[in-house]
């Protein structure tokens, strides 16, 4: 992995070469010198065996090299941040003259600076000739063939994609787990046969057996979903919080409001025992390390008799027998259920004499078996790879009992070098937790492990790595986008530890429980969650990232906020804290690349010193109070601006204004993702300007902003959108347009050039649907309408959208009586809501209409009395939620006799319980 640690690092001394204005003088022969070195040993990393990488004298070179570069980097990373403090306390000090003044004392930290990359290569010069010393061969034995080693990986791995873009991802839920129908219909029998009181279930066994795939086979099939009206899953793993768990819980059967979410453990359990009281529910509780969490959680979970489950999964059988469950002990894979668990990775075609020596060693594990199978489908179909790989299971299983964990190793040695950061960093998030893509990919980003490739974006490439350790099977598929790209992902226990183990070996993070209070090594480059006893140290540490995703220390603990490392790269929040105002020092910290507060529930108060992070790629607050600094404007690099109702100050001073000209978000050349309040912002058709690089765009545009139709209309220049959400909560003012006048938003007359949108969210009134279809989106997926208030029957226009797959009707979107899907109509409809159309009395299916519907909705349509006939004929519908619906639309599934009706009640996966 250290060869990655290199390669960014060289990658950032090339860039620092290129930028004469930093360097003057022998500091740039210096830096240049230490660049060329630093690669040749990249390249030998890249190729050394994975032998070697266990040998402890391999290990310490490795090490002092490692050390060496991050040396290098923090002098570096120290001399840009002084000569930029300069630069701004010249500029805050100087009334009107430009930023660019000449600094009398820049000469001073130059040679500060060349003093320190002198005596780097002195150090670096003497690690290779102890290398040489005690017999290690000769560095440049691996001489590449290409000079720059960097181009030739990104050529490769460029080479490697190409084909495998055409790859679908797998299932969300592994459908081609084998073996596994006896342990299903087992444990069905356990929960849906027995007594009529509460029944606790569980799953054991070793880790990597697939417990947490039987529980979801089990909890997914269609006779337990009807058998139970009320379900919730709650990962638990070591590092639990029983008011989180209930939390969790609640989600899954009520709606809660913010007063509710934020109530004490007590209290909450009380709302989640009042919720499951008269319901027959189940609850699975997956991966149970500690006796406590059942202990704490029964009391919650009401015991009547009415044959209520609690489903649990574990390594450990006393926790089993401690809750006094009915036990199935699951087994590994037989001969023949391993084989063709393998084969369905790998392919059936030849080496089948490798292929069962290989499938013996994984020794009937599943993860062993997928996650090896999935390094071997990248493999060549040759002799001597699949030999080698034989070879190195044989060493790698050598090094200790443990089969699983020994392949897993295997599997990891054998990713490519801009892979492993990439996976190890995903042991910074919790145990059992889904991982959003779009989060990980721009951490990825920030941290610096994405390679440039071409002209592709840095999120593009970082996409592409995820698809790869999908396909690995080294992360797995959580959910997808309507589009069919990865949307989560989680890693598994086992896989999380190894990247736990190996990062802490790297030293690429560490957890801040394991770090000694009153000594912070300066080796440290990112810190998982701390306590106030580590973070008065902070300040003067080399720290790269602080991830916290824990429930925060107290507000005293904060106060590191008002005393950043100052070298900080990324800064993310992502557990709830009440209120956040952040010191106005953070302007100093040009290195920060990611800043994100997600976590906050309540005002976030940013200072416009904010204007400062000149490197800021990521602002994510997560937040509806917040207020946002016109200093924003200054942040060039921004490429993903998410404030959820933040608002932006208009005030600009003097200086600013000839400094910097008129700020605005057009000067934000490389942004992707912005989600804001509307405001005088928008005028000038500045949005607009952002045509070839916005993605994803939020707007919240309230009529108390008095915007006319003019200072938006330039949304309809973005025509490289993919997700686009606009709110308002009245007409935009429009001139010269009747109020018959058919658009399909206020001030957006047509989106037929908008043709990368596949996602539109629309929440506020709509005049009148356009009949032509030619005016929506042509690639248009989903379809979500809030708040609309449409009054003709939108379901026969909606049908005519050829690409249409996700629709969501929400509350007040369509205010009639009728609804009508016409013959021929949605034939690509997958995903049908219809949520709180409180006049909604009648709902018609014609023949031939949505033939590809699997999931359909009705929730909150009280006045519906009949159930649609219509829907009797979708063959391939396979959930249907009904909640608080009318009891005699309940008592006509219920009762009405015939196969399909037989077919429907199967199919229901939430109920209204009983009156």
């Amino acid at each position: 992995m250290a060869e990655s640690s290199i390669s960014f690092f060289v990658e950032k001394l090339y860039d620092l070469v290129s930028q004469q204005a930093l360097l003057y003088g022998a500091v740039e022969g210096q830096v240049r010198l230490l660049r060329n070195e630093l690669e040749w040993i990249r390249q030998f990393l890249e190729h050394a065996d994975a032998e070697r990488r266990y040998d402890k004298m391999f290990k310490l070179w490795v090490n002092q090299i490692r050390d060496t570069a991050y040396d290098a980097e923090d002098a570096i990373d120290e001399f840009i941040s002084k000569v930029e403090r300069k630069r701004q306390q010249r500029f805050n000090n100087l009334n009107f003259l430009p930023a660019c003044v000449v600094l009398p004392d820049k000469l001073r930290l130059v040679n500060e600076l060349n003093g320190r990359i002198s005596e780097i290569n002195i150090r670096l010069e003497k690690i290779l000739i102890n290398k040489r010393r005690y017999g290690m061969e000769d560095l440049r034995a691996y001489e590449p063939g290409s000079s720059s080693g960097i181009a030739t990986t990104s050529e490769r791995y460029s080479n490697q994609m190409v084909a495998r873009k055409e790859k679908r991802l797998p299932a969300v839920e592994e459908t081609n787990v084998v073996g596994m129908k006896n342990d299903v219909e087992a444990v069905k029998g356990k929960l849906l046969g027995g007594a009529m009181e509460r029944v606790v279930v569980a799953i054991w066994g070793m880790g990597g057996l697939g417990k947490t795939t039987l529980a979801k086979k089990v909890s997914n099939d269609t006779d337990v979903q009807h058998d139970f009206s009320c379900r919730a899953w709650v990962y638990v793993s070591q590092e639990y919080n029983i008011r989180e768990l209930l939390l969790g819980i609640a989600n899954c059967v009520t709606t809660l409001t913010d007063e509710q979410k934020r109530k004490n453990e007590n209290e909450l359990g009380e709302e989640v025992y009042k919720c499951l009281q008269g319901k027959r529910y189940l609850i699975v509780l997956d991966d149970i390390w500690n006796t406590d969490v059942w202990q704490s959680l029964s009391q919650y979970l009401p015991e009547e008799l009415n044959k209520s489950r609690v489903l649990i999964t574990t390594r450990n059988q006393g926790i089993a027998l401690y809750a006094h469950s009915d036990c199935h002990e699951l087994q590994t894979l037989g001969e023949k259920e391993s084989w063709e668990l393998f084969l369905n990775k790998v392919g059936s075609a030849g080496l089948e004499e490798f292929k069962e020596k290989i499938v013996e060693k994984c020794k009937g594990l599943p993860l062993a078996i997928v996650v090896l199978g999935g390094l071997l489908s990248l493999k060549d179909l040759t002799r001597d790879s699949w030999l080698k790989v034989l070879n190195s299971m044989d060493w790698h299983l050598s090094q200790g009992p443990d089969s699983c964990l020994g392949i897993l190793a295997l599997s990891y040695n054998d990713l490519p070098s801009y892979l492993k950061p990439c996976f190890l960093y995903c042991g910074v998030f919790p145990e059992d937790s889904e991982i959003k893509a779009s989060k990980l990919i721009r951490l990825w980003v920030a941290e610096g492990f994405v390679q440039k490739r071409g002209k592709e974006t840095l999120e593009d490439i970082a996409e592409d790595y995820l698809y790869e350790l999908i396909q690995r099977s080294m992360i797995q598929l959580a959910d997808t986008r309507v589009d069919g790209r990865v949307k989560s992902c989680r890693i598994h226990d086992l896989l999380r530890d190894l990247a736990i183990s190996e990062a802490k070996e790297e030293k690429l993070f560490e957890e801040g429980e394991n770090i000694d209070a009153d000594v912070l090594p300066t080796s440290v480059r990112r810190l998982i969650n701390i306590n106030q006893t580590i973070s008065p140290h902070l300040q003067n540490s080399n720290l790269r990232s602080l991830i916290l995703n824990r429930s925060p220390i107290d507000d005293g603990g904060w106060v590191f906020l008002h005393k950043y490392p100052k070298l900080l790269r990324v800064l993310h929040q992502d557990r709830g804290m009440y209120g956040l105002k952040l010191s106005g020092k953070i302007g100093e910290l040009i290195h920060l690349k990611y800043l994100c507060f997600s976590g906050i529930t309540w005002r976030i108060i940013l200072p416009p010193s904010i204007g400062g992070l000149v490197n800021l790629q990521t602002l994510d607050t997560g937040n509806d109070y917040i207020r946002i600094p016109h200093t924003i404007w200054k942040l060039k690099q921004m490429r993903h601006l998410n404030c959820r109702g933040g608002r932006i100050s208009s005030r600009q001073s003097m200086r600013e204004r000839w400094v910097e000209g008129h700020l605005g978000v057009h000067q934000m050349t490389n942004l992707q993702t912005l989600y804001l309040e509307g405001g005088d912002w928008l005028k000038d058709n500045n949005l607009g300007k952002l045509a070839h690089h916005l993605k994803q765009l939020k707007l919240y545009l309230y009529s108390h902003l008095k915007l006319k139709e003019e200072s938006f209309r330039s949304i309809a220049q973005l025509t490289g959108l993919q997700k686009l959400k606009l709110l308002t909560d009245n007409f935009i003012e429009s001139e010269g347009l009747s109020t018959s006048t058919p658009i399909l938003f206020p001030g957006l007359e047509s989106f037929s050039h908008h043709k990368c949108l596949y996602k539109l969210h629309l929440l506020g009134p709509i005049r009148k649907l356009p009949e032509e279809t030619t005016l929506y989106p042509p690639n248009l997926m989903q379809l979500k309408l809030h708040y609309t208030e449409m009054e003709e029957d939108p379901m026969p226009i909606l049908g005519k959208l050829p690409n249409l797959r996700n629709l969501r009707l929400l509350q007040g979107s369509y205010v009639g009586t009728g609804m009508n899907c016409p013959h021929g109509g949605f034939l690509r409809l997958e995903f049908l809501q219809m949520r709180l159309l409180k006049n909604l009395e009648d709902l018609s299916v014609e023949e031939g209409a949505m033939p590809n519907l699997k999931t359909l909705k009705i929730e909150y349509c009280e006045q519906m009395r009949k159930f649609p006939d219509g829907l009797l004929q979708l063959k391939k519908l396979q959930r249907l939620n009904l909640y608080e619906v009318s009891q005699e639309l309940m008592s006509e599934v219920l009762e009405t006799q015939g196969e399909d009706w037989n077919r429907i009640r199967r199919i229901i996966t939430s109920q209204q319980p009983p009156r």
